[in-house]
């Protein structure tokens, strides 16, 4: 199968994938597939961990942006799909201070894995806008194919481009571009992914199939998969590294995955439209999106139950999540409401609405929390 490569809104892309999506197709034998190789934790290896159970998200839970980030002034970037434009807000006053073009189609602002540029993934133009960290502006453009979302693996030595339109990932290196590997995806919707605690392997959906695969990291291969359903989105790992978190779409809550036996082990009804995922800085919860609800669910990882909601006055549709460094504020676009959502996590209501540019998605807060980025629209650890 091959999908045709046209300049489209999101909108009708989506519509047109949703509905003409192929049934399931099978992947390779099992039996085919190479053992997966363990890597030594590159968190571990920073030394900053604290002695005790392993937590994933340990490095986020300062709430301090590190040195000499914390001389930058806070900003949210905000790429608007339609509009082919980014919104630069500053988050200290709610106010939009800056607007430029970038290239079509622009899908997530994620930070380089040293957190010394930003990219906005122009999934119309193939390339990468490139801005300036100092000044929030467009410096360049690296050209890459289609890039829906952008990732770079826990270790730093590998940037993953995930080509949802021709059903794929490149690995690639992060300081040249220049392809590494391909891996083919072979259901179609390849999205969001997130990485084990060592940083061996992924899982990534496949919005318009129902399955979240398994990608070996080291050896670049597919290593397993799972049918969960509907539409899988965002995946998040859990703060022990145990099971995988996906949020569905079509099925209105999220999968509890078991990477081991690529098992669904559990499923937490959260609300119309389960989409994008955060972890809280305390790393006690997880906060989803659901967009086509208008509203924020919680989830306690100790439970895996949903503890609580958020709902939006007058509704909305929030898409992708960010915290500010205090984890005070959750940040969300609203993709269908050219809005973004200040919301604050200690009451739940709502501190702010912001008008931005059409079809606003994977917005970022630079700077942050966090040792490194792993990429999508800044995921840190």
């Amino acid at each position: 199968m091959c999908f045709a490569i046209a300049i489209v809104s999101p909108a009708a892309v989506v519509a047109a994938v949703v509905w003409n999506a192929p049934p399931v197709t099978a992947p390779p034998a099992q039996a085919d597939l190479p053992p997966i190789q363990p890597l030594a934790p590159p968190d571990a290896g920073t030394g900053s961990l604290p002695k005790g159970p392993l937590n994933v998200y340990a490095n986020d839970m300062s709430g301090v942006v590190p040195c000499p980030l914390c001389n930058l002034p806070p900003r949210v970037y905000v790429p608007n799909s339609d509009a082919g434009t980014v919104d630069v807000i500053d988050p200290r006053t709610f106010k939009v201070i800056d607007t430029y073009s970038v290239g079509q189609i622009p899908h997530h602002i994620t930070p380089s894995w040293d957190m010394r540029e930003l990219y906005v993934e122009n999934e119309g133009s193939s390339s990468l806008t490139v801005l300036d960290i100092h000044t929030g502006k467009p410096v360049r453009t690296i050209s890459i194919p289609f890039p829906y979302n952008l990732y770079f693996t826990p270790d730093g030595t590998k940037a993953i481009d995930v080509v949802e339109r021709q059903m794929k990932i490149q690995f690639r290196d992060p300081h040249t571009w220049k392809l590494i590997r391909e891996v083919p995806i072979p259901w179609p919707g390849a999205d969001h992914l997130d990485f084990s605690a060592d940083g061996s392997y992924l899982l990534i959906s496949t919005e318009y199939s129902g399955i979240v695969a398994k990608v070996d990291v080291v050896n670049m291969k597919l290593a397993g998969y799972v049918n969960v359903g509907g539409l899988p989105i965002d995946v998040k790992v859990s703060p022990d590294g145990s099971v995988f978190y996906v949020t569905n779409q079509g099925s209105d809550g999220v999968s509890i995955i078991d990477p081991n036996a690529m098992k669904v082990i559990g499923f937490l009804h959260t609300g119309r439209g389960a989409h994008g995922l955060q972890v809280s800085r305390d790393a006690h919860y997880l906060y989803v999106s659901n967009r086509l609800e208008g509203s924020i669910s919680v989830i306690d990882f100790t439970t895996r139950k949903v503890v609580t909601k958020w709902v939006i006055p007058g509704g909305g549709s929030p898409d992708m999540l960010q915290l500010n460094p205090d984890g005070t504020q959750l940040w969300a676009s609203g993709r269908y409401n050219a809005t973004v959502y200040v919301i604050s996590t200690v009451t739940g209501q709502v501190l702010a609405r912001i008008r931005v540019g059409a079809q606003d998605h994977g917005l970022t807060y630079f700077p942050n929390v966090g040792l490194h980025s792993i990429g999508h629209n800044g995921v840190y650890r």
